[in-house]
Order: structure tokens, then C-alpha cells, then sequence
């Protein structure tokens, strides 16, 4: 073989660098999950804190679901430390026959890939599955200190960042049996190792939904507050909860449970559903009570079979107008799902188990539930057409839509003729390095295109507070000029007929005032494109401004602060370098207040400015956060406004 002789493919003369086995690292017991935490809870941000409640909370669950226990006790402590007890069977202490200097307990606090759910002999079906949650709670963690009460004694522990801190001590005797585990989050780990109340209670609720006979108490020292959770009802309860009658299609719910023990793999599985007045599918899934926000398998069997069953009950029943076909949308828009499943051996993408791949479940699932929804259908003639009739309206919108020209491409040359005449385009054409502001009113607009890079940078003003989406029927909607200039500048369509591909600029980039109305239209603005185009948020285009609220002067010298606790930090510091010193603040009420040069700085230069990329954490609870506080339910808000009132002192914006 020849090689060519071209001078710039010829290597250099540097010295190679110098690599041999005392580069080579070994990392000892949990040394690795400390080093490298991102591999098993996916970050260190406060997703990833709470992910390690989670892990505990699924140990405890999967004794429920075995049927060793019946209640769950969660207690948040004002130290900071979160402790779960269950009243199961208890984590083995005797010594493990492999290690005969070890208790159990102590290898599986301490080893990755060690516990008791790799075959089903301890567990039917099980959340943990390889044998690192408990471990990597551990590893992650200041301190763990591990309280077992089984064989008629109570055993404990502690740990210190993975390590034992002293020695599995027998106590006094005891009549209970159960497992509790506290831990503090390591500050070395998390930069703010501060757990939110909210989704810690968010998430036993959730757990308590999924197994109809457990109770799950919540403790909060802090402020005294005591919840528990019991849903005799499981499932049906959490949809009745979620959705009011008002809200559905028909009143009745399809709800079923099947158990399946005839094959070598046990499966179960539990479901409710409903369709809704609104426009979005909404489907909670979950797999051995571990929710599954990324979908999988078992989303897709429940999608097959609600298409099919809907799609041939409409064709028997001769329910379709001619030259009307439903489409998919047509029959899952609307739809409200919960859906959990049981199976042996579960498999997901990653430690963090977001979205399940078993093959083959998916096939299955849709059989069983379809054959369920047949029956469902055939016995309730009344609802079933009701919910037909539904259905083929949203089949002719979406035909009378398809009758409107779609979303221009900006690179044609008349696209510039169709955009909306308020539209500021820049001159790039390239999608990935281009942004839209989006901004509120001609004055911000006004700043903003001065401000702009013009080679990159768009700006589309928006006249006032745009249609709340979550209240307005499809009409008005349809009919609403702010809305739909947006959806043309942005060129995917929206709805059924969002393309991402057509998408027009890299970054959507929502830009308000920092202040209540900018907050306000901010949130109408969130609510529109969580509703109408989920795939800008789901693959990290959309993105919040920070512009700041204060101007710090000293001097010639100035400085921004976004809000008033940055502004009172900002001083002060500056006070104690410079004591003397005259300290201007001025408060801008608004972006088109700001020069040119200042908007830019702050707010629009990728060098200097802070921006806040919009993601969903927990698809339940913005669900529910849209609905309660954009919806048609005025009680809601105002139950809100009551409940967040003494969080509001001295935060007025007049």
C-alpha cells in the first residue's frame, strides 16, 4: 500500500506524548458514579437530585407491588435530607455467601450491580432492575444512614459518599419490619442540593395513583406539613382527578386491568382513558410504577389499538361522511391516557429509564387493549357514537384546514412577499445559526431591530397580549392575526400539521419585558407552543430572554441585574469594596425603554446575555400547571392565587 505524498497529509515532527500504564486508572467501588454521575441519573442538575428520590421510592414501590407492603412514609427534613421507609420485608442483613465478611445490605449499598431483582424469585416484576439505585443514592450522597427492622431486630448503618462509616450494628429488638433510608445530597455533586417540595409530593402522588392498595404519607418539618395519598380507585381516580366532566367528550371513563400469567413472562397491565374537548393527546405511561416520559413500546401498542378499534367501530356503524377518512390525529387529538404496565423483565433506554423497548410488547399490548376497547365501544352505543361524532368533526377541520395555504419557505424568492409585514428577517437563510426575538409591542420591536445582528437575527413584534390558546375554541384560534403571523414566520404549520423540518430559525427566542405584563405574555406564549408546536420545545429550539430589570451605576461604571435580589447583591457588594462610593439604580420599565446598545449587551448578544432554554421535566405536572392556571376554570386560579398568597409578600410590581 502506498501512501500519497501530498505535503499536508505528511504527520509533524512533534514528540508524541508520553503514554503508558501509569496513565491507566482503576476506579475502586462506587468511585466512578461520583466521578462520572451523568452516566446514572443523567446530570447533576436538580432533575438529576430528584431522580435519586425517585430511585428510593421505586425500591419501596416494588415491595408494595410484590405484595410484602402496604404503606410508604417520605419525610423531607429541614436539614436538607429526605428519608423513605416502607413497612416490607427489609433488606437482608445477613452475611452474603460470596462475601462472608459482608452483609448483604452492606454490598448493595456499596456495589454497583448488586440486589435481588435479576431473576424472579424476590420479585414478580420490579422498578430496580440493575442493581445500582440504591448504591448510586449512596455514592452521591454526604451521608446515608440505612434503619432495617426484620428477624425480630432493627439494623443500621451509615455511609459517607459510598464508603462505610461504620459497621451494620444489631440494636434493640423490634415487632416491625421495614426498610428506611435518609440521605443528604453531596454539595461536591449538586450545585443546589435544595429538593423542591412540590415535585417531591408530585412524585408520591403519582406512585400512589399506580397501586390502588398503598398509602404514601409526606412529612415537611420545615413547615409542618403532613399529606398522604390513597387512591382505592387507582387509575380511574387520577383521570376523574385530572379531568372534569365538563372537559370530556363523554362522561364515562374506558378503564380496565388484565393480568396475563399464561407465558413464561408475567405481564399486567392497568389503563383509563378519556377524550377531552381540547386539541393535544396526552398520554402518562408507566412500566413497574417507573414513569416513562419519552413513551416507548407501550405507548405505541395503545396508540395501535385506540386507531384501530375507533377506526373500524366508525366503519361498521357507517358513522363516516362521504369522502371523509380519518386519520390518526384525527382519533388521538383530544385523548387523555394513563396507562401502566407489569412485566418481568423490563427494558429502557438508559439508568434513567425514560422510555421503554421491550420487543415484541408492544404487539401484545395492542391486542389486549384493543379487544378490551371493542367490548367497550359495542356496550356503550350511546358514548361510543358521541365520541365517533367528535372525531369526524376533527376529521373535517382538519380537511377545511388542509384548504389554507401552508407555512412559506423562506428561501424561495417571493417568500418575502407572504411573511407577516411586521417581520424583521435577517439576511442568513441557514436555520441552525438564526434566531427569532419575538418581542411585545412596535416600541420593544423598534430597540430590538437597531439592537439586532441583522445577518442573523429576526424580530417579530407582537401587538399586545396574544389568544389564550388553552381557552379559545378552534375558530378563534383559526381567526386570530397575532397567532397565526407567528406560525408563518416560524414556517412549521402547528398542530397536526407541524413539519419541523420547514423550521425557519435555529433558536425561537420569546423576549418580554421583566416585568408582571411581560411575565403574562410570556406565559400565553409558553402555553401556545407547548399546545400547538411540543416539537420546538422537545428538541431545545424555544428559549426565554433575560433582559434585566436594573441599571447599577457607579461612576462611569454600570452593571444589570435581572431582579431585585440580584440588585441588593450587587450593591452591597459593591459597598463593601467601595464604601464612599454614589451608587445610581434605575429601573427600566420596559424594553423599549432601553438604548439600542443596552438591549443588545444584555439581552440579545450571545456573548454577553443570559438566556433559559425551555425544556419539560415532568409532562403530568406541566399538564396540569397549563390547564389549572390557562384554562377555562377560573376557580382554579383563584384556589392558586389563595395558596401561593404568602409566598407573593413585597413582590408587587406596581
Amino acid at each position: 500500500m502506498t501512501f500519497p505524498k501530498d505535503a499536508s497529509l505528511i504527520a509533524t515532527s512533534k514528540p508524541a506524548t508520553l503514554y503508558n500504564a501509569s496513565h491507566i486508572e482503576v476506579l475502586e467501588g462506587l468511585e466512578g458514579v461520583r466521578r462520572r454521575p451523568g452516566m446514572y441519573i443523567g446530570g447533576t442538575d436538580e432533575r438529576a437530585l430528584h431522580h435519586l428520590v425517585a430511585e428510593l421510592l421505586d425500591n419501596a414501590m416494588d415491595e408494595v407491588v410484590a405484595g410484602h407492603a402496604d404503606r410508604i412514609t417520605l419525610v423531607i427534613a429541614a436539614d436538607g435530607s429526605i428519608s423513605v421507609r416502607d413497612n416490607g420485608r427489609g433488606v437482608p442483613v445477613d452475611p452474603l455467601p460470596r462475601y462472608p465478611d459482608r452483609s448483604a445490605l452492606e454490598v448493595i449499598f456499596t456495589t454497583l450491580h448488586a440486589g435481588g431483582k435479576f431473576h424472579d424469585k424476590a420479585y414478580a416484576t420490579a422498578g430496580g432492575l440493575n442493581g445500582v439505585g440504591a448504591s448510586v443514592v449512596n455514592a452521591l450522597s454526604l451521608w446515608t444512614e440505612v434503619v432495617v427492622e426484620r428477624d425480630g431486630y432493627k439494623w443500621r448503618q451509615f455511609f459517607s459518599r459510598g464508603k462505610p462509616a461504620s459497621p451494620l450494628e444489631q440494636q434493640e429488638s423490634s415487632r416491625r419490619h421495614g426498610t428506611q433510608v435518609t440521605f443528604l445530597p453531596d454539595p461536591e455533586i449538586f450545585p443546589d442540593p435544595t429538593f423542591q417540595v412540590e415535585q417531591v409530593v408530585e412524585m408520591c402522588r403519582a406512585k400512589a395513583y399506580l397501586n390502588r392498595g398503598v398509602i404514601i404519607r409526606v412529612k415537611v418539618e420545615q413547615s409542618g406539613e403532613e399529606l398522604a395519598f390513597h387512591f382505592p380507585n387507582g387509575l380511574e381516580d387520577f383521570v376523574r382527578n385530572t379531568v372534569s366532566n365538563e372537559e370530556r367528550v363523554v362522561p364515562a371513563l374506558f378503564s380496565g386491568r388484565v393480568t396475563d400469567e399464561s407465558s413464561d413472562d408475567f405481564f399486567r397491565m392497568e389503563w383509563s382513558m378519556t377524550w377531552t374537548l381540547g386539541e393535544s393527546c396526552r398520554i402518562f405511561s408507566y412500566c413497574n410504577t417507573i414513569p416513562t416520559p419519552l413513551g416507548g413500546v407501550h405507548e405505541t401498542g395503545l396508540r395501535a389499538a385506540v386507531v384501530r378499534a375507533l377506526r373500524e367501530y366508525a366503519d361498521a356503524k357507517h358513522l363516516l361522511p362521504k369522502g371523509v377518512v380519518l386519520a390518526i390525529e384525527d382519533m388521538l387529538d383530544g385523548l387523555f391516557a394513563v396507562l401502566s404496565i407489569f412485566v418481568s423483565n423490563p427494558q429502557f433506554f438508559g439508568q434513567t429509564k425514560e422510555k421503554l423497548s421491550n420487543p415484541g410488547l408492544s404487539r401484545r399490548l395492542e391486542g389486549v387493549l384493543k379487544d378490551h376497547l371493542d367490548h367497550w365501544l359495542y356496550g356503550h352505543p350511546e358514548q361510543a357514537t358521541a365520541l365517533l361524532v367528535s372525531v369526524v368533526e376533527r376529521a373535517q377541520q382538519r380537511i377545511n384546514r388542509k384548504k389554507v395555504v401552508g407555512p412559506i419557505n423562506r428561501k424561495t424568492a417571493t417568500s418575502r412577499l407572504t411573511l407577516p409585514g411586521k417581520l424583521t428577517d435577517c439576511i442568513l437563510t441557514d436555520g441552525k445559526s438564526t434566531e427569532l426575538f419575538i418581542v411585545e409591542g412596535d416600541s420593544a420591536g423598534g430597540s430590538a431591530k437597531q439592537a439586532r445582528n441583522r445577518h442573523n437575527q429576526a424580530i417579530l413584534p407582537l401587538r399586545g397580549k396574544i389568544l389564550n390558546v388553552e381557552q379559545a375554541n378552534l375558530e378563534k384560534f383559526e381567526k386570530n392575526v397575532e397567532v397565526q403571523n407567528l406560525v408563518t414566520a416560524i414556517g412549521t404549520g402547528c398542530g397536526a400539521e407541524f413539519d419541523l423540518r420547514k423550521l425557519r430559525y435555529g433558536r425561537v427566542i420569546i423576549m418580554t419585558d421583566a416585568d408582571v405584563d411581560g411575565a403574562h405574555i410570556a406565559s400565553l406564549l409558553l402555553t401556545f407552543f407547548y399546545r400547538f408546536m411540543p416539537e420546538l420545545i422537545r428538541h431545545h429550539h424555544l428559549f426565554l430572554a433575560q433582559p434585566p430589570l436594573y441599571r447599577v451605576t457607579v461612576g462611569s461604571e454600570s452593571a444589570y441585574a435581572l431582579d431585585e435580589a440580584e440588585k441588593e447583591r450587587m450593591v452591597e457588594k459593591i459597598r463593601k469594596k467601595r464604601s464612599q462610593a454614589k451608587i445610581e439604580i434605575s429601573r427600566f420599565k420596559g424594553l423599549g425603554e432601553m438604548d439600542p446598545h443596552q438591549l443588545r449587551d444584555t439581552t440579545m448578544n450571545p456573548a454577553t446575555r443570559r438566556l433559559l432554554r425551555v425544556f419539560v421535566d415532568d409532562a403530568q405536572q406541566t399538564d396540569d400547571s397549563f390547564d389549572r392556571l390557562m384554562g377555562k376554570q377560573p376557580a382554579q386560579r383563584y384556589a392558586f392565587i389563595q395558596e401561593k398568597a404568602p409566598f407573593a409578600q413585597n413582590h408587587l410590581d406596581i
